[in-house]
């Protein structure tokens, strides 16, 4: 979400791709300050699943598929929220999605109803806790599990919220963790959204009546119902006697808590004249520009074709060809060009459902296919081709590697880091926080909650080259 106002930063997986703690501390110290200004208290982040599922529509908000990697960045990431500890000047983070929202049965999300499980047939159920036990003991003051159930992991096969091994035995008892635990967002009621019904992600225990999942989620351990407002299922428990009101202020008094420590109860209020202040720092913007910078990752360079000199006339697809014209001059043909720019961003193929949200979601297979590929192979052969590939997910671009001059990955940078970047008036220093597979066929056979898996790939986890 581009709220132009804020701050500017890489995506996380390009904190990942440069994998700097202490550049994630100062990124997240910058945003405390600018949520503070504007009266966000709570952060519903980070994201701290592992990027093992290539094909999963969530990669773009975790740190990759390094669980040690991701375990240092969330530590630097909470301190930067909340401080040395919780006062009037942190923001508080809920750390998502316990245990590891990676492993998605073929990366479908369980946002919705066509995937209700997380899979492990690589066993590795403890690699994706690694984060989480990371953020535990930086003090993470609210925990969010995911949706979907923990296929085979625990005595039930329910999803994470209404499973007590997962909320109760491992969290609370295991981790003695004694802060927030908030379920994800409408686990109990069905959402209307135009025509269509997006029912309550009650993995499960869809048969369970809505009160009866508020008690199950209730005796499973959490806290807090994300997105919901049916309060007076919960009063019905305690008035049916079907849950104590012991219960309740267990969890009322670990909000209030939280509450308490910010100082929400003493000064809620912020001070208007100091917002544009704040997020119209220089400082702040600068930062975040150069971290847009620093984590673009160069994967091809034939003949050190990169960074480009002079004045060239340049054919650009993809961005602003007004901003290019302040590095080259852009001509209106490849034929006409020197050399071309092409970005483009990760495949995607939206699953065939009513829910128009569903729809919006980055499924499907990684690789360009049919028209599309046609199109970008024609360019490439037609005229010296610099590729810039936006990673969200890890693509699958064999043709387009072997066909480019250079390419260079970025995780959410604006046209003018790129062609910075290409121009050399700045370094990309980013590594792959995933590995990019070689073929959809390797994706298919790849275990999905194991980190860079798949056979022979075509860039392994961790590659970078420098100019």
């Amino acid at each position: 979400m581009a709220a132009s106002e804020f701050s500017q930063w890489c995506e996380p997986l390009g904190f990942g791709a440069i994998g700097d703690p202490e550049l994630v501390g100062r990124f997240a110290d910058t945003v405390r300050q600018e949520y503070l200004a504007v009266g966000i208290r709570v952060a519903l982040h980070p994201q701290i699943d592992l990027a093992t599922e290539p094909r999963w529509a969530r990669i773009s908000g975790t740190f990759g598929e390094h669980a040690a990697l991701t375990a240092a960045l969330a530590r630097a990431y909470i301190g930067g929220f909340q401080g040395a500890s919780l006062g009037p000047h942190s923001v508080a983070c809920m750390a998502k999605h316990f245990p590891g929202g990676g492993p998605q049965s073929e990366g479908l999300d369980p946002h919705f109803e066509f995937q209700k499980g997380q899979v492990y047939p690589g066993n590795a159920f403890a690699y994706h806790l690694i984060p989480f036990e990371a953020a535990i003991a930086a003090g993470a003051a609210a925990i969010m599990p995911y949706y979907g159930v923990p296929v085979d992991q625990t005595n039930e096969n329910v999803a994470m919220s209404f499973n007590k091994a997962i909320i109760t035995g491992l969290l609370r008892e295991q981790y003695r963790y004694d802060g927030v635990i908030c379920t994800d967002w409408g686990l109990i009621t069905d959402a209307r959204m135009g025509g269509t019904v997006w029912p309550a992600r009650a993995w499960g225990v869809e048969h369970l009546s809505e009160m009866e999942r508020v008690k199950k989620a209730l005796d499973a351990g959490v806290d807090q119902f994300g997105g919901e407002s049916v309060p007076e299922l919960v009063v019905g428990l305690v008035e049916q006697d079907l849950i104590p009101e012991a219960r309740i202020d267990a969890s009322v008094r670990r909000l209030l808590r939280l509450k308490f420590r910010l100082g929400l109860f003493d000064n809620p209020f912020v001070d208007p004249a100091r917002v544009p202040e704040v997020l119209g720092s220089p400082a702040s913007h600068a930062a975040g520009a150069a971290a847009q910078r620093r984590s673009m990752t160069l994967l091809k360079n034939q003949g050190g074709v990169l960074p480009l000199g002079g004045h060239p006339r340049l054919f650009v697809r993809g961005l602003d060809a007004s901003i290019a014209a302040g590095y080259g001059e852009v001509v209106s043909t490849p034929e006409e060009a020197e050399i071309a720019i092409l970005r483009v961003q990760t495949p995607w193929y939206p699953v065939e459902t009513d829910n128009p949200f569903a729809r919006g979601f980055h499924h499907g297979d990684l690789d360009f296919q049919g028209d599309a590929l046609d199109k970008i192979l024609t360019l490439l052969r037609t005229v010296p081709t610099i590729v810039v590939l936006y990673l969200d997910r890890p693509a699958v671009i064999p043709e387009i590697s072997d066909a480019c001059r250079a390419l260079l990955a970025d995780y959410g940078a604006s046209d003018v880091a790129v062609l910075d970047v290409i121009f050399g008036r700045a370094r990309p220093e980013g590594k792959l926080p995933f590995e990019l597979p070689s073929s959809m066929e390797a994706v298919r056979a790849q275990k999905p909650d194991l980190p860079h898996d798949s056979e022979a790939p075509l860039y392994p986890y961790g590659f970078g080259l420098v100019f």
